[in-house]
């Protein structure tokens, strides 16, 4: 069995050297090749010199959507835009006369505009344009008048938020499932360049017949550990498969390929987005009534029950999808009366009474540190009176529940370390960190951040990440930006370099 000696590792204060084999770590000790002598280390075994590199444990983004990601990469950016006029002003300006037949462009946050989007306003700057706008939630889809004919939707508002939105993403793309795999397969490769080794996919689609697909594709597979989620259309037949969460993906005859790509989680939304104003919350919005004044209930508390029952009878992991404060509370009632355990994605808003909750269940907040710098403004605005338990990670921390770092990408950046950077502390720009009471100290973030390992130890999956120096000493001098900022030297997933840069000998 060949293995990996990477000498002069720095591990915290110490450098030594750590062997690799079998896809795990074998040994820390000082000067390995002379205390174990060459001929007990495996066979083949290759030498890299770290020159005092700090060794970590690898960094994993819990929540991806890579499909989206990856296509994200190629749309048309309208981040910037103030108002439904600047957005289409700004699709307009990056098309010519003979651009594609349907016009996809991404980003545009309208939570804080004082006009709604409309079909007319995108009809008026590309007329006879099939165009679709992605929200930066991924809640919300804007079409102009020929693209709901292209799609067959009505012609109206143009506007479509939560399911009928998603909908309208999937068919919106316009390549071959071979291209789209190759974009997908890049976006692991840059993930890998963050020093990201895992990720649990949860994007809308046949995501294990499409990450069986890509697996087979390359050989080893994707550049990161996948866990494809997928949700509740695809849940029957998930069942009649007999698949259990953890299970490799049928149809990949590569054991390595076999071994990075696996069943994920059952996905379940009990409400919608803070940015689309679906998030389901106590208090209602301001100017909103009738009966969306509180956001959108899509998944009944009865209907939850059932659906983390049967899955969990089943061996399927659980992720429910809960943003509001309402919705939070609505996702913990659901698993303690189906008597099993999950994890909740996002929980941005949480009641105190339900801190604790989330330790006696069992249930893991999943959340995404950026979200709260991009929707700060968005938060103080729709929901007034309520931010002091928006986004409230310290908090969680503090109640002993146990929380674990994504980025939603394309929604944040797909980089953890953006991720850490932002729960460290709470601000993008010069104005001061954002209820910095819920803030995460450094060594909390990174476990988070790392599936909960604190140090590269013997047994461990050799799943890890190699950076010039320890983040701590990076947030010490540079601050949040500087840990932003991190080079990624190396990553490795099972003892396998998926990103190596020049300077590892």
């Amino acid at each position: 069995m060949s293995g990996l000696l990477l000498r002069h590792a720095r591990l915290g204060a110490a450098v030594r050297d750590v062997l690799l084999a079998g896809g795990r770590v074998v040994a820390v000790a000082d000067d390995l090749p002379t205390a174990r002598g060459l001929d007990g280390l495996p066979g083949g075994t290759a030498v890299v010199e770290m020159d005092g590199a700090t060794l970590l444990p690898g960094l994993r983004d819990e929540h991806v959507h890579l499909q989206q990601e990856a296509e994200n990469r190629r749309r048309i950016d309208v981040t910037a835009a103030r108002s439904p006029a600047e957005a289409a002003a700004l699709v307009a300006a990056a098309v010519g006369e003979d651009a594609g037949d349907l016009l996809v462009a991404r980003g545009f946050r309208d939570a804080l505009w004082t006009e709604p989007a409309d079909a007319a306003v995108l009809d008026a700057a590309l007329p006879g344009r099939p165009v679709v706008l992605v929200s930066a939630d991924l809640h919300t889809a804007w079409c102009s008048t020929p693209a709901l004919r292209r799609l067959g939707l009505p012609e109206d508002s143009g506007v479509l938020r939560e399911q009928e939105a998603m909908a309208v993403y999937a068919r919106a793309g316009q390549v071959s499932a071979d291209v789209l795999d190759g974009w997908v397969l890049e976006a692991t490769d840059a993930a890998a360049a963050r020093g990201v080794t895992a990720v649990v996919d949860l994007e809308y689609d046949d995501l294990l017949g499409a990450w069986a697909r890509r697996a087979r594709r390359r050989e080893g597979g994707p550049a990161v550990r996948v866990r494809a989620g997928f949700w509740e259309d695809h849940l029957e037949r998930v069942l009649a498969a007999g698949l259990r969460s953890g299970d490799p993906l049928p149809g990949v005859p590569d054991p390595v390929a076999a071994d990075r790509v696996r069943v994920g989680p059952l996905k379940l939304f009990v409400d919608g987005s803070l940015g689309t104003r679906t998030a389901y919350c106590h208090r209602p919005y301001p100017g909103v009534a009738g009966p969306e004044a509180h956001g959108v209930l899509r998944t009944p508390p009865d209907r939850l029950e059932e659906l983390l029952r049967r899955a969990g009878a089943h061996g399927l992991d659980l992720a429910v999808h809960a943003i509001g404060d309402r919705a939070t509370a609505i996702a913990l009632d659901g698993f303690a009366a189906a008597a099993c355990t999950g994890r909740i994605e996002h929980a941005q808003q949480v009641c105190p009474a339900d801190l604790p909750r989330f330790a006696e269940l069992g249930v893991v907040a999943s959340v995404q540190p950026r979200h709260a710098l991009d929707d700060r403004d968005a938060a103080d605005r729709h929901w007034s009176g309520a931010t002091g338990h928006a986004f409230p990670y310290g908090a969680l921390v503090a109640a002993g529940a146990e929380v674990v770092l994504g980025s939603d990408a394309p929604v944040a950046p797909l980089d953890p370390w953006d991720a850490v950077a932002s729960a460290v502390h709470r601000s993008l720009d010069e104005r001061g960190a954002w209820h910095p009471e819920h803030s995460l100290e450094l060594a909390v973030a990174l476990a988070a951040a790392s599936g909960g390992r604190r140090a590269v130890r013997v047994g461990d999956a050799a799943d890890l990440v190699v950076v010039p120096e320890p983040p701590a000493d990076v947030l010490a001098r540079d601050g949040a930006a500087g840990l932003r900022a991190t080079q990624v030297l190396g990553t490795l997933v099972a003892g396998r370099w998926t990103h190596r840069s020049a300077s590892l000998g």
